[in-house]
């Protein structure tokens, strides 16, 4: 089962993505998400220039070493980069295996350990009255969790809130567009949204938010603790956390639980977290943290410390990742809840899929391997298009986090 072929493609059928098609001498395919949002063609040209001529001749089966030779040989280790390029030719080795087994990957990973996979969708309005009909739109689609993100009385624009509601996509323009930030407005407003919400919903639905690396670490225990009354699920993204010791403040002051690591690339990236139980829910992804067979050694090692599985799904993972987010969740004794942010039509027409979603929950392919394509010929009528994420300022003009 010798690599022969791997095709970088890069298509926009509404927004960026990068894939990596894997082709062996026995005639299987494997597909791999590479996307990282903003910076795309930089992971395309990784691929293409670094990665890919290393492939060819090699066993497509040797998943692990394959993984090993890539991030051990490149030296220099680590980074958004290197770990999404990685991420997708594991990914596609993954579903190639599966293949080759006649089995769906999650079958692969040691079979299921639950039924569906609980996601949560995005209610989102400038509004607290059109938070309430957003919330209740996606209860009636059948979702148990929902995250809320409203609009801050004052700011012309805030993170999370745009004109179409299903479909968000913050990366809007060929140069970054600039968002005015205010701590203060946010912190007032934000326990009264969650008040109204818990009084029109009950206690049952799961309630979740996204503070978007913007507070320091007492900032973050304030909202915490303001928010306690309205038991989230989780607060997610609290602070940056290249400093991950402020993490302990927060926990000294809040039981809200904390969900972090979107950006997050390999466990040492959040090894402190874990070990010190200063997180509640790890976000790591599939394309971002190295693929299957990284982002199992985080979840594992998560498993230990009483940390659950939470990953990234928003509109930067393409169907493939989604799909291969799927098998692994299915999976792992320790999962949580997956986030879950619907595909244009243009998008799911370019990668075929048979993951679906039914009462509150995604189902994984049973289909051998992932079950996910890209329709190379649809891919190439859409073109790439320069599409950055915004940056972030105070009122008074000092750049601040995003």
């Amino acid at each position: 089962m010798k690599i022969t072929e791997a095709r970088v493609i890069v298509t926009c059928p509404d927004r960026n993505f990068v894939t990596l098609k894997i082709v062996t001498d026995d005639g299987l395919t494997g597909v791999g998400d590479a996307t990282l949002n903003g910076r795309e063609l930089a992971v395309a040209a990784y691929l293409t220039d670094h990665v890919v001529p290393l492939l060819i001749g090699r066993d497509a089966a040797r998943i692990e070493d394959i993984w090993q030779y890539l991030y051990r040989g490149a030296y220099w280790r680590r980074g958004p980069v290197t770990m999404s390029a990685i991420a997708a030719v594991d990914t596609a080795l993954w579903d190639i295996k599966g293949k080759a087994a006649g089995m769906p990957v999650y079958q692969l990973l040691g079979g299921r350990s639950r039924e569906g996979v609980t996601v949560y969708g995005h209610a989102n309005a400038e509004t607290v009255d059109g938070i309430l009909e957003e919330v209740a739109h996606y209860t009636a689609l059948g979702y148990q969790a929902v995250r809320v993100q409203t609009g801050v009385p004052g700011l012309a624009s805030t993170y999370g809130v745009s004109a179409d509601r299903m479909f968000y996509e913050p990366a809007d323009a060929a140069l970054p567009t600039e968002n005015v930030w205010s701590t203060p407005r946010y912190l007032d407003h934000v326990p009264g949204v969650f008040q109204r919400v818990r009084e029109e919903f009950g206690p049952h639905l799961r309630l979740l938010h996204d503070v978007h690396h913007r507070l320091t670490p007492i900032e973050a225990a304030r909202l915490g603790q303001s928010l306690e009354p309205y038991h989230l699920t989780w607060m997610e993204d609290p602070v940056p956390a290249e400093l991950q010791e402020g993490f302990r403040l927060i926990r000294q002051h809040t039981t809200t639980p904390i969900a972090v690591g979107e950006v997050f690339n390999t466990i040492w990236d959040c090894k402190r977290l874990i070990d010190e139980q200063l997180i509640d829910y790890i976000r790591a992804t599939v394309v971002h943290a190295g693929g299957i067979t990284h982002l199992r050694r985080i979840f594992d090692y998560a498993a230990i410390h009483h940390v659950r599985s939470g990953s990234h799904g928003a509109t930067d993972l393409s169907p493939v990742c989604m799909a291969a987010a799927l098998h692994l969740d299915v999976s792992i004794p320790n999962f949580g809840l997956q986030e879950y942010m619907r595909h244009t039509e243009a998008t799911d027409a370019v990668f075929p899929h048979t993951y679906h979603f039914a009462d509150g929950y995604l189902h994984p392919s049973e289909e051998p391997g992932l079950g996910v394509d890209i329709d190379e010929e649809l891919a190439a009528r859409h073109p790439y298009r320069p599409a950055q994420l915004p940056i972030n300022r105070l009122e008074d003009g000092t750049v601040h986090n995003w």
